[in-house]
């Protein structure tokens, strides 16, 4: 659910995100690295793939009102002995303590009433009260942004209740509801941008980390459906659907300059931003980026990269820089609206991925994008018919420069597909509101290769096309006062899985002014991508074009109550099915590696959440997650943490217009490829802004990792390592000017 404030921040009281799924481990395509694994041992043990799993919905509280309590029922005891727990637990209770102080008592206060007055649109592709919503949708808004100097959009998503993140050094990954497999290029989540989707139709992959192609200063919004949106959204959106919605010239109303300084990475960041409503109607926004970062020198150990398996170690000195372009540009005039973007990201690999030679310069994954959408919206027949027409046209470019034993390999995938939507809504029936909407999209190109630079002309290229259909419908029904319900399905047409049907139901219960619950239900499918089914180089891989398509049924049962004007709980209880899970196994008549059906995952969990608010403007949210996670047949996901806890307090401060936020992160051990264990953690970020040094100048200081937490995620199966160092603290400093 979520919330408005007075002062425009919108708090999601509940969180559902999205959930990767593992998309094939992109870059297993190199010839060189993996004829070299099948001749170690302790290589061969890592060439299968792992199985898959993925995660379950993840859910939110994030909303106006921010609140502790549940928090603290996090399993404080299971690590109290810790200096970890300690000192957020110290820091904590300073915060709630210290509340008293902060709490204005002659303020507006909302009702809650007025707290569900808040529309989404990602629910159902239009606006929507919150509470009349079939899912759990979470917002997190440019207030939240800004105040908690969130620095990528994964980084925004890991606020959220049962979202935990891991990190190879060329891709975040975003886990949920108990699963986020390592190297998992969160291919079950369907990732847009204005409702324009960004998943790329070569592997599926949802950008979320620093790979993300639109600055965070342009997010004027992020909503965050959890679970199944197959029955709006289709191919991909089995775990969740996130979907960015810019700013526009009429937000921004002027220039903008903003530059930054991270350390120790030195990260030099920059960004000129023009918007404004011109004097015709057209609104216009132009907006570009770049970034460097020089990275760390990281010292690395590699078990078994030497001779006769034995491990290396050493220091990777600049191998870990970082360089990003971004350009954006919209225009708006009525019911039209163009969105365009561009982006080109180089990120060196000090970790040597894919077993390619440890310690040694130049090895890096390329990654460009460019997507394009024309909008129209209006209303007709006095208002009765609302028509959403659009045609948007995608590229993503990838390149991966790999050394195998001294010999130079390059990795390439090129994709592009256009494509276009027609939705009707019709809103003139008592007691209905029906939808009905068409999408075509046609993937013109997908090429993958791999080119041995050591041979002229030796080169391995699969060109592939393919296309999708799809049709929904769905009745949004008033049965009395206090229930409603919302029925919907969408047929899905492709070339690769033929139909596959996805339905939703949820039924709504306004229990009293105070409460509301909702039981819900849905299902999704994703088909094989392109790597997965058709990449065949006949050394490392072969295809496998009878790879069957996965499907999830997911079902949740989501109450929200107000204690109080400015109080605020949830609480959901879900289950989660996912079969035919996409697994990288062994060819038994090649030896070699190849995707197919496997194992089916299941996830049980609960999320409680709260939030609260004072008149002063101090927000607190918090949040505790358990989720269990296992394959059907036995087992636990890699990368599977049971407990997740979260907790986020912003506040003004009485001097030079000085605004604080920080946020304290739990995440319970996981397990790492090889059965062994990674230990949890505590993360604490600060975020400290001055708004009053000069008109128009905003300056902040965001501190990541403030106690410098030694702490490790689990690496994927591609990996030299089974675990990842990850940063410990580091300091940005950031200068905003609007003029």
């Amino acid at each position: 659910m979520v919330m408005a404030s007075e002062d425009g921040l919108s708090w999601p009281l509940c969180v559902p995100m999205a959930k990767l799924g593992f998309a094939p481990r992109k870059r297993l395509t190199q010839s060189c690295g993996l004829s070299r694994c099948k001749s170690d041992s302790s290589r061969q043990r890592l060439l299968p793939a792992i199985a898959m799993a993925l995660a379950g919905t993840a859910k939110s509280l994030e909303r106006t009102i921010g609140g502790l309590p549940v928090f603290m029922h996090a399993p404080w005891r299971s690590f109290a002995g810790t200096d970890v727990a300690r000192i957020p637990s110290a820091l904590g209770l300073s915060m709630l303590l210290a509340l008293p102080a902060l709490a204005a008592t002659d303020g507006e206060e909302l009702t809650l009433e007025q707290l569900l007055e808040t529309t989404v649109t990602s629910a159902s592709k239009y606006e929507q009260k919150e509470s009349e919503v079939a899912a759990a949708v979470t917002v997190i808004t440019r207030e939240q942004i800004r105040a908690y100097g969130w620095r990528t959009l994964a980084a925004a998503l890991a606020s959220l209740p049962g979202l935990f993140l891991t990190y190879d050094r060329q891709y975040t990954y975003v886990g949920a509801r108990g699963f986020g497999l390592p190297g998992d290029y969160n291919t079950r989540i369907m990732l847009a941008i204005n409702g324009n989707r960004v998943n790329d139709t070569v592997y599926d992959q949802a950008m979320l980390g620093r790979e993300f192609p639109l600055d965070m200063d342009l997010v004027e919004r992020i909503e965050v459906l959890a679970g199944p949106g197959g029955a709006i959204y289709g191919q991909n959106a089995m775990l969740g659907v996130v979907n960015v919605i810019t700013r526009t010239g009429a937000t921004v109303d002027g220039g903008e300059f903003a530059a930054a300084w991270q350390s120790p990475q030195a990260m030099r960041e920059g960004r000129v931003s023009w918007g404004k409503v011109l004097d015709n109607g057209v609104d216009v926004l132009f907006s570009g980026t770049g970034m460097y970062a020089r990275g760390e020198n990281l010292h690395v150990t590699f078990p078994g990269a030497g001779p006769g398996g034995s491990t290396v170690s050493g220091v990777a000195t600049g191998q870990d820089s970082d360089r990003n372009m971004q350009f954006f540009a919209h225009v708006g005039r009525g019911p039209w609206a163009f969105d365009f973007i561009a982006a080109d990201r180089k990120k060196d690999d000090p970790y040597a991925s894919f077993f390619t030679d440890p310690l040694t310069p130049g090895q890096y994954g390329h990654d460009g994008y460019l997507l394009t959408q024309l909008k129209y919206q209006d209303d007709f027949a006095g208002g009765d018919v609302n028509v959403m027409g659009r045609l948007f046209l995608g590229q993503y470019r990838y390149r991966m420069n790999a050394i195998y034993l001294g010999i130079p390999n390059r990795a390439t995938a090129n994709s592009g597909w256009y494509g276009g939507e027609l939705r009707l809504l019709y809103s003139g029936l008592t007691d209905h509101k029906l939808m009905l909407g068409l999408e075509v999209q046609d993937n013109v190109r997908n090429e993958q290769a791999n080119d041995d630079l050591s041979i002229p002309g030796k080169e391995t290229l699969v060109k592939t096309t393919g296309y999708r259909v799809g049709l929904y419908a769905q009745d949004e029904w008033r049965i009395a006062n206090a229930w409603s319900t919302t029925i919907g399905f969408r047929v899905d047409y492709n070339d690769i899985t033929g139909s596959r049907i996805s339905p939703r139901l949820g039924l709504i219960w306004r229990a009293s002014p105070a409460t509301t619950v909702k039981a819900l239900y849905g299902q999704a499918h994703r088909a094989p991508n392109s790597y997965e089914r058709d990449f065949d180089d006949g050394i490392s891989q072969v295809a496998n074009r009878q790879l069957a398509g996965e499907t999830i049924t997911t079902g949740e049962l989501v109450v929200d109550h107000r204690l109080a004007d400015d109080l605020t709980v949830r609480g959901q209880f879900y289950r989660w099915d996912l079969r035919d899970v996409v697994t990288l196994g062994i060819d038994s008549v090649s030896g070699l590696s190849q995707y197919r059906s496997g194992a089916d995952v299941r996830v049980n969990g609960a999320e409680m959440s709260a939030a609260k608010m004072w008149a002063s403007g101090a927000r607190m949210r918090g949040s505790v997650a358990y989720q269990d996670a296992s394959y059907v047949g036995g087992g636990t996901p890699a990368n599977s943490p049971v407990w997740l806890g979260k907790f986020g307090f912003y506040t003004p401060l009485p001097w030079w217009g000085l605004q604080l936020g920080c946020e304290l992160q739990y995440d319970s051990k996981r397990q790492a490829v090889d059965g062994t264990s990674v230990d949890g953690y505590w993360l604490a970020n600060v975020n400290l802004i001055a708004t009053r040094l000069a008109k128009g100048l905003d300056v902040s200081l965001a501190i990541h990792n403030l106690f410098n937490q030694h702490y490790q995620h689990p690496a994927a199966d591609t990996n030299w390592q089974t675990r990842l160092d990850q940063d410990g603290i580091n300091a940005r400093i950031k200068l905003d000017y609007r003029f």
